[in-house]
């Protein structure tokens, strides 16, 4: 008995030493609607890119789903576009609130205080676009600068996703309170 709880544990501690938060950096349009969506789906254009994008694609509709989100190939909320840059990028940003703190107060008079980075080879960024609004809500992305990622090893991918969507915080629109109905009606 004692073995399999030794077991056990060095698997669970195994698990999660296996995930590293890497340092990220994220914009967001002060426009976006964060708490009203529920549906998303990709950009088609990544469908012709190659397997390595497979684990990217997989670890976003994980997390997606972790939130809420539904896919829906027909009129989604959100579409959501991800790119890898193998060489050096030009990028503009912004010097922005935290999203969290920015949302309770949902003010959209702010002016944007644009930052240019100059990011090193292999920069992962995963945009957020509002399909009635036609524009951009939010992007998030993970450079070399501070680990290298190998794009072709699934366990890197995938903390590069998850580094990256752990800064999109929002859960889906309704998601929650279908939660807590459902853990009512098991009580």
């Amino acid at each position: 008995m004692k073995s399999v709880v030794l077991i056990l544990i060095v698997f669970g501690v195994g698990a999660c030493m296996s995930y590293r938060e890497l340092p990220v950096e994220y914009d967001y349009s002060f426009k976006g609607r964060f708490h009203k969506y529920n549906t998303y789906d990709f950009f088609s254009v990544n469908e012709f890119q190659g397997d390595d994008t497979l684990n990217i694609r997989s670890s976003i509709e994980q997390h997606m789903k972790f939130l809420g989100y539904k896919r829906k190939k027909n009129k989604p909320d959100l579409y959501l576009n991800y790119a890898i840059y193998k060489d050096s990028l030009k990028f503009r940003g912004y010097n922005q609130p935290d999203i969290n703190v920015w949302s309770k107060r949902r003010d959209s008079d702010l002016e944007y205080d644009k930052l240019n980075f100059d990011l090193r080879n292999g920069t992962l960024l995963i945009q957020v676009f509002d399909r009635k609004m036609n524009s951009s809500i939010w992007q998030g992305y993970a450079t070399d600068t501070y680990q290298k990622v190998d794009f072709y090893d699934y366990q890197q991918v995938r903390n590069a996703v998850k580094s990256i969507l752990n800064k999109y915080q929002f859960f889906a629109d309704g998601f929650l309170e279908e939660q807590m109905k459902k853990s009512d009606n098991n009580n």
